[in-house]
């Protein structure tokens, strides 16, 4: 798969809101099937910037390209995640269903929450190296940057407004007819 440099200047980003001593940033050869979950279930948020891989014919087989494989959805269904919080999955279509199912939601988004996540933020569809890290501090910083901050309602962190938050300032950014980098991005849950 090719690589995708973007993702470094996405745990750039996150680094900025965040002290490196909460953070666990797994790269290269540390990005592991095996690290990966069991870091999973030591942090209220997970961010995943890698290839997504959609498989239509078997939902449970999508997965995640991490350095030594492919991380399954169906690996993830035993886990125990008592912290979870917040997924955000800044891959490829990480919540595009099978169009011949319109009414299922069948996609890394709901295995998400299906293992836990009461929120998830996803991509309908393909998205640009460029923008991911754009829209990726935007969030962060709305969610952690100050507390009280537009981010926030009534106190506590709320994901989808910090993404709505992030879209627009990406939108207005790019403008309303480069739409494919800035439409892609959906939260799910609360």
């Amino acid at each position: 798969m090719p690589p995708l440099p973007g993702t470094l200047k996405e745990a750039q980003e996150i680094e900025k809101c965040i002290s490196p001593e909460f953070i666990t940033h797994l790269t290269h050869d540390k990005a592991t099937v095996d690290v990966v979950i069991k870091e999973m279930s030591n942090y209220e948020i997970v961010h995943l910037a890698c290839h997504g891989i959609q498989d239509l014919e078997g939902p449970l087989y999508s997965s995640f390209a991490l350095y030594d494989g492919e991380l399954y959805l169906r690996a993830l269904m035993s886990l125990s995640l008592d912290n979870a919080e917040l997924a955000v999955l800044s891959a490829c279509q990480t919540a595009t269903g099978d169009e011949r199912l319109p009414e299922e939601a069948v996609h890394h988004a709901a295995g998400m929450l299906g293992i836990g996540y009461p929120s998830v933020i996803a991509t309908m569809w393909c998205i640009e190296d460029q923008e991911a890290p754009q829209v990726t501090g935007e969030v962060y910083a709305r969610l952690l940057g100050d507390q009280g901050g537009e981010g926030h309602h009534k106190g506590r962190p709320n994901s989808a407004y910090a993404l709505h938050e992030a879209v627009k300032h990406l939108r207005e950014k790019v403008g309303d007819m480069d739409f494919a980098k800035w439409v892609p991005f959906v939260h799910f849950g609360v």
